[in-house]
């Protein structure tokens, strides 16, 4: 019997030479990652515990993205403690203030997650690194206790599901509206614990940005991982990012998958997710009774570089709508840095939008802008939950950063289409 993408980086990563849907496994790991609020819970298990060394200094990472610069008093305690931790173990991929970025765009930028390694992170959307054909899921902090202690985990490996891409992106369209659309298609359960492969020569259409995108919200379907194909675009991304070897793996000719879909990408539209589940999805255009108090353009789903292009071609030379409040959060500092050079923050600024150091910040209801009662956003995100961004009362949107710049800039919710040059 054939295997999948995953299942061959599993066994691989296992010692074995095949596994099978079910089969309960324990796997090497390549990268155990944490952030400023889940890692002091795995910190505090490992002191439990005993352990007195990580498995490996450069294969523990922790990114300060959540609540950094420190919210309160509370944030400023958990970084301290985990600062404290990755000093006395010496790990190198520590990232705190003027350093991070948000970890899951951080993490593929510094060249940390390769294709075919085995990484978990206690990050639900730690699921993001497939996009470069890894597999890659979130765990809880216990979990990453003893990850960064033995270098191993134990898995259930999943069964399948198949997406085959054809055709290619229409203008103002972009990953985001495909994830969502599959979402919408399959259902937030629609993929429970199993594994989201995508393959197909539609995959030439997306960007390595649309594709960790997508990855990023296999999550929001109920998916262990996401994981596409390695191609030549895969493979030009780590070139000079990663530096040590890896292996691809690709699913075999008869590998068993427990539904298949094919996917026509020049038949997808803008998409937006309604409250309160991203498979609660409408196309844009049928949203114009949408107006907006808020709008976030970022996130570890849609914060990089290619998110902030797309945002500042629609704002150039425009004004926010009056009555919204519209905040730009570039992912990285590198990507913040290209935005300075590529001249976005004149045209953020100049719209009329507030700019944030990179921070998960208002995606979970952190901070820099938390809605009140009844408020609605829409946002570039990935979760629109009951009270995710804030109060009970309010709603959120999810969209593409197309669909939310056009928002701004329009006053409601419309397909980017009618204000794109």
């Amino acid at each position: 019997m054939g295997m999948t993408m995953t299942q061959k980086i599993l066994a691989a990563h296992a010692g074995l030479e095949s596994v099978e849907a079910g089969q309960l496994i324990m796997a090497n790991l390549d990268l155990v990652l944490g952030n400023d609020i889940t890692s002091p819970v795995a910190i505090n298990e490992f002191e439990k515990n005993g352990f007195n060394k990580v498995f490996d200094n450069t294969k523990v990472a922790m990114v300060m993205d959540h609540f950094v610069p420190n919210k309160d008093i509370k944030a400023a305690q958990q970084t301290k403690q985990c600062r404290t931790f990755a000093k006395s173990f010496n790990i190198t991929n520590y990232y705190d203030v003027g350093e991070m970025g948000i970890e899951h765009a951080l993490i593929p930028e510094k060249g940390l997650a390769a294709p075919g390694d085995c990484i978990i992170g206690a990050d639900s959307h730690t699921c993001t690194y497939g996009a470069l054909g890894a597999f890659s899921t979130g765990i809880g902090s216990t979990d990453m206790a003893a990850g960064m202690a033995t270098g191993k985990a134990w898995f259930k490996v999943p069964s399948a599901i198949k997406f085959t891409l054809t055709g290619s992106l229409q203008k103002g369209v972009s990953g985001k509206d495909v994830i969502l659309y599959i979402i919408g298609m399959i259902g937030v359960d629609g993929a429970l614990y199993r594994s989201m492969e995508f393959t197909g020569e539609g995959l030439h259409s997306l960007s390595m940005d649309d594709r960790l995108a997508m990855a990023n919200m296999a999550i929001e379907a109920g998916a262990k991982n996401g994981i596409f194909e390695v191609d030549d675009k895969t493979l030009e991304y780590v070139n000079g990012r990663v530096n040590r070897e890896f292996t691809v793996y690709k699913a075999d000719e008869d590998a068993v998958y427990d539904e298949e879909y094919v996917i026509n990408l020049s038949e997808i539209v803008s998409t937006v997710a309604c409250p309160h589940l991203p498979e609660n999805t409408k196309p844009a255009s049928e949203l114009t009774d949408i107006v907006p108090d808020q709008v976030v353009i970022g996130s570890c789903t849609n914060g990089r570089i290619s998110d902030m292009e797309a945002a500042a071609n629609i704002l150039k030379g425009k004004k926010v709508a009056k009555d919204i409040r519209v905040i730009v959060i570039p992912a990285t500092q590198s990507v913040y840095k290209e935005c300075i050079k590529r001249g976005y923050m004149d045209i953020f600024i100049d719209a009329g939008c507030a700019v944030s150091t990179p921070t998960c910040g208002p995606c979970l209801g952190g901070y820099m802008g938390i809605l009140a009662d009844d408020e609605i956003a829409v946002a570039t995100t990935n979760r629109n939950f009951v009270g995710r961004m804030g109060a009970k009362s309010s709603k959120i949107y999810l969209a593409s950063p197309e669909v939310a710049a056009a928002t701004a800039v329009v006053g409601h919710i419309v397909d980017p289409k009618e204000v794109m040059e």
